[in-house]
């Protein structure tokens, strides 16, 4: 029997994905804020610790909306993002609240986003032990700390994952070129521009060629003799783009030393305050199925204790 993970949860990817899919208004707190958000989250943590019971848990979320420090690398990154209207922000408070009441560690910051805080403490819970490290989303940013073979990316609610070897064969790099990878080929959706004509297949063919953005960029002549389609116009590319291209590999690489943890064991999952989570359930306008399960999940830690 395999070992059970570390489980790291991008706390964003599923409180988005309810905010979307759930019809707004369905679900009420008695404040009269919306709460299909938090609820759909809630929902998704309670079944995590009842089908897993994960002996160390964590979530991260993005509170660097505006603040973070990659705002200061480039003013434009993530600028076409909206920030969080006032019932978006009720309910994204709310599912930091949860978390807590639930006892799964919760973790936030206005200067780094909730990636470097996840990578931060992957390293932290690899150096602990052999035992895997999840990291709970279908985020391909977060693919660059799946670093041992054992770890994966985790899209649960699929039931997907994704090994070292699954991301290499899906982008054509391994985990620890995924940056290099990211700073040729750009991300739209956070306003990081790529190299004009390389796609996905054109960067992991000139980074397989090369061994690396730095190597590419020390000698961009070499890449015209390399076996890629278009590859006479590629070396100058690389040569009039080259501080776009650096720049981008800064916003893309992930932090691991933000200062969140010592050791794993501050990760173990605590029992749930089950009292305060009802009070807070019911205030927020949820079925007493959240309370039952909640009270289950208590039940059987106490049994395996």
């Amino acid at each position: 029997m395999s070992p059970a993970p570390v489980c790291l949860i991008d706390a964003s990817i599923y409180i988005f994905r309810y905010y979307f899919s759930l019809p707004p208004n369905w679900i009420c707190a008695k404040t009269g804020f919306s709460t299909e958000a938090a609820y759909g989250y809630t929902g998704f943590l309670l079944k995590l610790l009842q089908e897993q019971s994960p002996p160390w848990v964590a979530a991260c979320f993005d509170e660097s909306l505006q603040s973070g420090f990659r705002h200061q690398l480039s003013p434009v990154y993530k600028s076409s993002r909206a920030l969080p209207d006032e019932t978006l922000a009720y309910q994204l408070n709310a599912c930091r609240q949860v978390t807590e009441l639930l006892g799964v560690a919760s973790f936030a910051s206005a200067e780094y986003e909730a990636d470097d805080l996840l990578a931060s403490l992957s390293r932290v819970c690899r150096a602990a032990g052999p035992e895997p490290v999840a990291v709970l989303s279908r985020d391909k940013d977060l693919s660059q700390i799946i670093a041992r073979p054992q770890d994966f990316l985790w899209d649960y609610s699929a039931d997907k994952r994704h090994y070292p070897d699954d991301i290499e064969r899906r982008f054509g790099v391994p985990p620890e070129q995924m940056a290099d990878f990211q700073a040729l080929v750009g991300d739209s959706s956070d306003d990081i521009d790529g190299v004009p004509g390389v796609g996905p297949k054109t960067a992991a063919a000139l980074l397989t060629a090369a061994g690396s953005l730095d190597a590419l960029l020390q000698n961009p002549e070499a890449v015209a003799s390399y076996p890629i389609r278009g590859a006479r116009s590629l070396g100058q590319k690389l040569i009039d783009y080259q501080a776009q291209i650096l720049l981008a590999r800064k916003l893309v690489t992930l932090v691991d030393t933000v200062p969140l943890i010592d050791h794993r064991r501050e990760l173990v999952a605590r029992p749930i305050q089950l009292e305060a989570f009802a009070e807070f359930s019911r205030s927020m306008g949820w079925p007493a199925s959240f309370i039952a399960r909640a009270r289950t999940i208590n039940e059987y830690r106490t049994l395996s204790a």
